[in-house]
């Protein structure tokens, strides 16, 4: 899986948003948090993913639209490293919580910190085989 972020892999489809948010399960890392939903696409791609600052608590665009470029940029660079070896396809939010501004370094640190529980509560078998494989 490439460093990239491209159209296949965004979530624009207003059905599959709104039953992320109906039927999606939910990760917290503060200030993030994570809904997603295992799905399968039609396109063949793994995932899907979009990013979503609130309104309420950024009052500029300016401001959401720098949180959101952070969001995505640090959610590129982590994709490989964490979905490489994965079999499902999943559809991802990911939300910005907090009312402060932010750095890209508490960005990428939070989101390692979102994607490894997600992978400890969805796709144990990888953790397992990574762990058996460092003690030998």
């Amino acid at each position: 899986m490439p460093f990239k972020y491209s159209q296949k892999d965004k979530l624009k489809s207003k059905k599959l948003i709104e039953a992320l948010f109906t039927n999606g399960k939910v990760i917290t890392a503060y200030p993030l948090r994570l809904v997603y939903i295992k799905t399968e696409f039609e396109d063949g791609s793994q995932l899907k993913t979009g990013v979503s600052v609130s309104k309420r608590l950024h009052k500029t665009a300016v401001s959401r639209n720098q949180i959101k470029r952070l969001l995505r940029e640090a959610y590129r660079l982590n994709k490989p490293l964490y979905f490489n070896n994965s079999s499902n396809s999943y559809a991802f939010m990911i939300l910005y919580l907090s009312k402060d501004g932010t750095t890209f370094d508490k960005v990428n640190k939070n989101i390692n910190t979102l994607f490894k529980k997600f992978l400890v509560q969805n796709e144990p078998l990888v953790e397992k085989s990574e762990s058996n494989t460092s003690e030998t």
